[in-house]
Parts: C-alpha cells; structure tokens; sequence
C-alpha cells in the first residue's frame, strides 16, 4: 500500500530495520508516511528474537525452584555450553561442572529460593540482569537464611537467549542472638592459647562476656547457642566452648584452643 518494502526495500535492509529500527525517517515515498509497516515489522522482529525483563525473572526464578529436586533440565536449557559461572564458594565452573553440580538435597532437608529486586540492562544482543535471593532451608525442622546477589549475563545467538557467565556473592549477616545463662560466665573465663605466646583472654564485663587478644581493645562475645558465642559483624570467627573431662577448652574456626 505504501510501497515501503517494494520499491527499493532489499531483504538485508529489512534485517537492519530489524536490528536498529531506522526506516522511519525515511519511510516517505510519494508523500505518503510508511509509519505503519514500519511498526509491523519491528513488532515481529520483536516478538520473534527479543527477551523481556519478565521472561528472564521467570527463566532465573525456574533455575532456582528446580534446585531442591536435583532437576538439571533448566540449567542445560538456559546456560550456553560456553559458559562462565562463579558461584558464593569461589568455585569457577564451566557448564558441564555447574550441571553435574546440581543434584537433589538429602533426606531430611528441604528449601526454596526467590528471585528478588531484579534489574536488567538490554542491548540488541546481549542483556545483563542483577538480582538478590532470598534463600530459606529447613535441616531436620531447623529453619535456616541466607541471601545472596547475582548478576547474570545473556547473549541471543542464533536466536536463542542464554546465560553466558554468571557470578554469585553471599550476603553476610550476623546470626539471631541466642538466650545464655549470665551467672555461668564466669566458667568461661580464663586465659587460652592457641600456639605459643598466642594468647586469648575471655572476660566478665558486668552482664556480658569479652574477648581480648594481646594488647588489642576488648571485643564483645554474643551469644547463638549456649556455649556458642560470635564477635564482630560479618561473622567470619565464632568461638565454642566446652568442658571435657580434662578440663575446659575454646575451639575457634581457627583450630582448637587449650586453657591455661
């Protein structure tokens, strides 16, 4: 009708009306605007190539609701057989690693995993999406969180979306407080080495416990568990306490701690 595609429109510039959506300013033959198969064409390319924000939150969040099962078809689906994957554990996987990596949780554990404040950046070719995931784990009726943040990149390649490197980071969080008994600190206190004039001394500051290495300002201990205790933010050190027969001792993430 408005001789858009048959007067001097070849196939190869159909497809760059495809890839930059330019025609329009000069979609004028005769007087007359060739506006509207323009908007036809880019709708079709479109919805034959494209991948929305939506669609890509779904394809995450359908990776993630399969995890408990062991299911791996979605992560051989969505993952390019080149892939890149960086998971919280450090680990560098290729795609072959990262399936062989998913398999069922074991007896008695169970878990799901949301996808959460998602953000996208869209090229023609390429997309790039941002998200959080708010983890939560049931071990034998205990009930465990985490939360990590992701970022996964996606190529269209011979029409096909697919992850082709991802990288995953752990958010770290200080655990919920437990109830301990304050009269039995002083059980606890006492002067622990870990080697040879490396010296750790736990102490009674009114209603709270303390820890102090060498000449370094105290640090408060606060209870999980009984005889569990953290210090710090990030929870990167937790000290354990115990009473042996032999007497008492301390073992840190580090090792084991005697009392002196």
């Amino acid at each position: 009708m408005y001789g858009l595609l048959s007067r001097g429109r070849s196939f190869e510039n159909r497809r760059n009306l495809c890839r930059t959506g330019s025609g329009v300013a000069h979609g004028f033959l005769g007087g007359i605007p060739a506006i509207a198969p323009t908007l036809l064409t880019l709708t079709a390319c479109k919805a034959k190539n494209g991948i929305t924000h939506d669609e890509r939150v779904r394809r995450t969040q359908e990776l993630f609701e399969t995890l408990a099962a062991g299911d791996q078809t979605p992560w051989k689906k969505y993952f390019g057989d080149d892939c890149m994957y960086f998971d919280e554990k450090g680990r560098n996987m290729n795609k072959a690693a990262l399936v062989a990596d998913i398999s069922p949780l074991p007896t008695g554990y169970s878990g799901t995993i949301k996808v959460v404040k998602p953000q996208s950046h869209i090229e023609r070719n390429a997309a790039i999406m941002s998200y959080d995931m708010d983890e939560t784990e049931t071990v034998f009726r205990q009930d465990t969180t985490a939360r990590y943040h992701a970022t996964d990149t996606w190529m269209r390649r011979n029409g096909h979306w697919q992850i082709v490197a991802g990288q995953v980071l752990r958010y770290h969080e200080d655990p919920a407080h437990g109830k301990v008994d304050g009269t039995k600190f002083s059980g606890y206190v006492g002067t622990y080495e870990l080697a040879t004039g490396n010296r750790l001394t736990i102490s009674v500051d009114g209603k709270k416990l303390c820890r102090q290495r060498g000449d370094q300002p105290k640090a408060l201990l606060i209870p999980e568990p009984t005889d569990i205790f953290f210090f710090a933010k990030g929870r990167k050190v937790a000290s354990c306490f115990g009473t042996p027969i032999t007497g008492k001792w301390m073992h840190q993430s580090t090792g084991e701690i005697t009392r002196m």
